[in-house]
């Protein structure tokens, strides 16, 4: 878990870990020498509470998103991921905090056996307005045209809301 100051960074790593495998929590600027070294069945870009907008605001080693390791991208991850792989993220018309209604256009790979419709956790200001070339869209609310996408090829997710929180269900 690439941690990008996620209240949430040691909730996700206990989920993962619930599930039998084991998580580390690693700074956000981990090389991708050093993670390729370690050799991860795959990485999560934790959420956080900078804004992909600012200037100096954290980024991952652009390098990992070729190291053809899953890759999943929460709330902040899933907008960096987005940045920095040439799509486009905005300051979000409304703030979304709180439970919302994920509409799931595509129940397979992450989203395999979910119902058409799930109550997720959001809490999010800016958003992916524009998906990066070679991904589609996987879900969405009814604020949020881009709630989760994949690449058509590679294994990289990136979803808006917060699985790891009870609220999620």
């Amino acid at each position: 878990i690439l941690n990008f100051g996620s209240q949430f960074a040691h909730l996700i790593a206990r989920r993962v870990r619930d599930f039998g495998v084991k998580a580390e929590i690693l700074p956000f600027n981990t090389s991708a020498s050093i993670i390729r070294e370690l050799q991860p069945s795959g990485i999560i870009l934790s959420g956080g509470p900078a804004s992909v907008l600012e200037r100096g605001s954290p980024r991952p080693d652009k390098e990992i998103f070729d190291l053809d390791i899953p890759i999943l991208g929460i709330c902040y991850g899933h907008q960096v991921m987005a940045h920095m792989l040439g799509g486009k993220v905005q300051k979000g018309k409304n703030r979304e905090f709180g439970k919302e209604l994920l509409t799931i256009k595509e129940r397979a790979g992450i989203f395999k056996n979910l119902s058409p419709k799930e109550s997720v956790w959001f809490s999010h200001g800016d958003q992916v307005s524009n998906l990066p070339k070679g991904f589609i869209v996987t879900a969405s609310t009814a604020g949020c045209a881009y709630g989760a996408f994949r690449h058509t090829h590679k294994d990289l997710f990136a979803i808006q809301f917060h699985p790891e929180v009870t609220h999620t269900q």
